[in-house]
């Protein structure tokens, strides 16, 4: 499917993003983190300052050591990174039979097929057809490899969550706008970087024309 982030001049759409914030954070965010993301950078997708120190002092923070070597627990602040749900890697163990949920903060760089294989997946799920057996802890995807996974559907029926902008929360719409919002985190200065290319061209192009009349005007009168 197309999306408005794609090609040299997209960009994101920001009602889009803080939906999907707001899909992983009520759905996907219990098994998976992003920790490559601070609260702060929530800006960029049309979060106010205060709604993000709200946001950040929602969460417990385990900070330290102290002076007397302790670690100690305090509210986010903005520059926190998102924390995610376990604590480390044998506590996620232990409660998703042995497997570590994937962080997603690059999760759309690192499938290939980007975008459109991560919100396939989030859709793909479906009863598995006649001779295939899966195992209690396996669900059929038509869009995984091998078409047997760990992760249960994270959408089961429509309006899972209720969008604060209104719009309608159908399965489809909750894959398309997490995955817009994972887009962002994986990449979220895209936008700046285009823009930076962009004027970069136009100047190499001022530069090229100036130099070429420039020369014809110094080397006009020699023959």
């Amino acid at each position: 499917m197309p999306w408005s982030f794609e090609g040299w001049n997209g960009t994101f759409k920001r009602d889009q993003l803080q939906r999907g914030f707001q899909v992983y954070k009520e759905i996907c965010s219990s098994c998976h983190g992003i920790k490559l993301l601070r609260f702060r950078e929530l800006t960029a997708i049309g979060f106010t300052e205060a709604q993000i120190k709200a946001l950040a002092a929602s969460y417990d923070i385990e900070d330290g050591p102290n002076l007397e070597g302790d670690m100690f627990t305090r509210k986010g602040l903005p520059s926190d990174v998102i924390p995610g749900p376990y604590k480390n890697d044998n506590q996620a163990k232990s409660v998703n039979n042995g497997a570590v949920p994937p962080d997603l903060s690059l999760i759309i760089k690192a499938r290939k097929g980007g975008a459109n294989y991560v919100k396939a997946l989030l859709t793909g799920y479906m009863d598995p057809p006649p001779g295939i057996n899966l195992r209690e802890t396996e669900h059929y995807n038509r869009y995984f490899p091998d078409h047997k996974i760990a992760m249960a559907p994270p959408f089961v029926t429509d309006g899972q969550v209720v969008y604060a902008d209104g719009m309608d929360a159908k399965i489809s719409q909750m894959a398309e706008d997490v995955t817009a919002f994972l887009a962002f985190v994986a990449e979220p200065e895209m936008e700046n970087r285009k823009r930076a290319g962009f004027e970069t061209l136009l100047y190499l192009v001022f530069m090229t024309l100036l130099f070429y009349f420039t020369k014809r005007k110094i080397w006009q009168d020699v023959k």
